[in-house]
């Protein structure tokens, strides 16, 4: 089995070409072409029809994304072109010259309004620009590749992984930088360890060959959690694994003090429940995760 995986370069990319099975022939591409990867420019259509065309591949995992939430604000067109036109690019060759396609997405399709986990087939409502092209790409996966049952689109949310940059490494380098810090308690999601959203990727495509998944699906770590309850378990977690001596005092404050550009969901959590069954894969806690992902930072990134 070939698989054309985009935006290898980036954390939930490395995580992908790590585990991924040995039985597998894998293309890893990414914007650049560094270190000897594909160079795939995910805002060039062009580019995306091509590389389907010439590599042939059984699927596409299209895990490459725009993902500058508050930069996406500035500017629009690039987001929509990678996050977007990408996808739609990827998915018209695809129907055109057959395979299938895992498309990754975020709960930011959703407004985080409604104050109870989100169910995959509930309708988008994005608030800012990330969320809007993130959507459109859902959305040209399910018109091109829908009726043909060619395309899975997988939701995550709060992506964190031990190398690139997240959430996790940032807190871990504010801990040991700062006496002191101020994190927001009143946005609450679940984070997602790169090291088991790949399993769930994988997972998606290996088990394809027993009928094709819900072309809908969630995925984040087991609970619930706000960034200010994060930022609190990175620095205990790291003092426990001798990445630090002493941890910062957090402090919770809320999304008003502190104004973003971009407007984020209030409440994002993700169902995961049908996906998990679909799947046959169980939820490791989010904490266990996050533990998992700080102790494989590696020793000289």
């Amino acid at each position: 089995m070939k698989v054309l995986l985009t935006g290898a370069a980036g954390q939930l990319g490395q995580a992908l070409s790590a585990a991924a099975p040995d039985w597998m022939e894998l293309l890893p591409s990414c914007r650049d072409g560094r270190n000897g990867l594909l160079a795939l420019d995910l805002s060039d259509a062009t580019a995306c029809r091509k590389a389907v065309e010439e590599h042939r591949p059984d699927w596409v995992l299209n895990a490459g994304a725009y993902t500058a939430v508050d930069k996406a604000e500035a500017e629009p067109e690039l987001a929509h072109a990678v996050n977007g036109g990408a996808p739609r690019a990827l998915a018209d060759a695809i129907r055109e010259h057959g395979g299938r396609m895992l498309q990754l997405s975020t709960d930011f399709v959703f407004n985080g309004r409604q104050g109870s986990p989100y169910r995959v087939g509930q309708s988008r409502d994005p608030l800012g620009v990330y969320g809007a092209s993130k959507a459109s790409g859902e959305e040209a996966v399910e018109e091109l590749l829908g009726t043909s049952g060619q395309g899975v689109v997988l939701r995550t949310s709060w992506v964190m992984g031990p190398v690139g940059k997240n959430f996790a490494l940032t807190m871990l380098r504010l801990h040991r930088d700062k006496e002191a810090l101020g994190v927001v308690a009143d946005q609450v999601g679940c984070p997602s360890s790169t090291l088991n959203l790949a399993k769930a990727c994988w997972r998606v495509i290996s088990g394809s060959s027993e009928g094709m998944p819900p072309p809908l699906l969630h995925w984040c770590d087991g609970g619930a959690a706000s960034w200010y309850d994060v930022s609190v378990a990175v620095g205990e977690l790291a003092v426990e694994l001798g990445l630090l001596k002493s941890a910062a005092k957090v402090n919770p404050i809320s999304t008003a003090d502190y104004p973003t550009p971009a407007t984020r969901p209030g409440y994002s959590l993700l169902d995961c429940q049908g996906s998990r069954a679909a799947l046959k894969l169980e939820a490791q806690p989010w904490r266990a995760a996050l533990r998992d992902v700080l102790q494989a930072i590696p020793t000289n990134p």
